[in-house]
């Protein structure tokens, strides 16, 4: 499987962006997507996941009530929208696929998408 990830970009603070991360190669519907951010000088942080039915979603506590991840099946893709962004929500967004959307391990990732949030 190959993770596309687009979408990253300069934002000002409360702006939004939407980042979508298309799957190639096989589908991933037997998998559970996510989101993982990596801000410079910091350890990559969980952001969002999905499970493979959108039964579950999940959300670091800091993003909670301003993202919103969801995945179309049908064309292969997970979509992270980001409302009220915060210099704070500043990184490389990586999208994942994993075998539960409680997974800690991911088995793919895709080549990250960067998103600057100006103040």
């Amino acid at each position: 499987v190959q993770l596309q990830a687009s979408g990253g970009g300069l934002v000002q603070a409360g702006g939004s962006l939407r980042l979508s991360c298309a799957a190639s190669g096989r589908t991933v519907s037997g998998y559970a997507l996510g989101w993982i951010r990596q801000a410079p000088g910091r350890e990559r942080e969980f952001v969002a996941a999905i499970g493979r039915s959108d039964d579950i979603t999940r959300y670091v506590d800091s993003v909670k009530g301003r993202f919103t991840i969801s995945r179309d099946n049908a064309k292969n893709t997970v979509y992270l929208q980001m409302n009220s962004l915060k210099p704070e929500d500043a990184a490389v967004y990586f999208c994942v696929a994993a075998r539960s959307a409680w997974s800690r391990e991911y088995d793919y990732w895709g080549q990250g998408t960067l998103v600057t949030v100006s103040s």
